[in-house]
């Protein structure tokens, strides 16, 4: 389960009480709202399918998906399907490519959810063993799915946007500048990377 509204704010509150510049933000745009996803493997299926398409064209798309597999979407379900089926649905040669390297990772039992390694770059190591799923969405994942409270995708643009804006620099910083930068906010990165995206479409910052 994500960060919930309460943990949210605890963790922020912990960060604010050490850094001026997060309490003052804080107090101009307020508390950011919980994201939370459910936990295994259909929310990265929901990704791939997601990429590089519109909110309408991906939920579009999904519905077929379930029409044809079933509300529990289950992983071979997926793999017994032929190539015009689920082309069908929508998926193209390359996303079909990265759901069935999802689907086989789970039917096989290699890759499972309920018992990801607690460190956090061993987890995002697994999940990025699923061919289309890159360092962001394994973060994305473990911060709105399991709720873990020091993932810091720094190579998001709008947390990187956010955190120049937030720090005034006069650029905005890289992937690895942010990185760096977010060091200070350990160990509650993932509350402030919540709280960059509030931010990023906030006038008041």
């Amino acid at each position: 389960m994500g960060l919930t509204n309460t943990q949210l704010r605890d963790h922020l509150d912990a960060v604010a009480a050490n850094d001026k510049v997060v309490a003052a933000a804080i107090e101009r745009c307020g508390y950011p709202e919980e994201r939370i996803r459910p936990t295994g493997y259909k929310t990265l299926l929901r990704t791939i399918v997601g990429q590089q398409v519109s909110v309408a064209a991906a939920a579009s798309v999904w519905n077929k998906l379930e029409a044809e597999l079933g509300e529990d979407m289950h992983a071979h379900e997926l793999l017994a399907r032929d190539f015009d089926t689920l082309r069908a649905c929508g998926l193209s040669r390359q996303k079909q490519g990265y759901a069935r390297s999802l689907c086989e990772l789970v039917a096989s039992g290699e890759l499972a959810f309920d018992s990801l390694p607690e460190d956090d770059e061993e987890a995002i190591a697994e999940l990025t063993r699923i061919k289309g799923i890159g360092r962001w969405s394994a973060e994305i994942y473990l911060l709105f799915a399991e709720g873990r409270q020091d993932i810091w995708p720094a190579g998001d643009l709008a947390v990187q946007e956010a955190v120049g804006r937030l720090l005034e620099l006069p650029a905005r910083p890289s992937e690895k500048e942010t990185r760096a930068l977010g060091d200070k906010w350990r160990p509650y990165r993932g509350a402030m990377a919540i709280f960059t995206w509030h931010t990023y479409n906030n006038a008041a910052l």
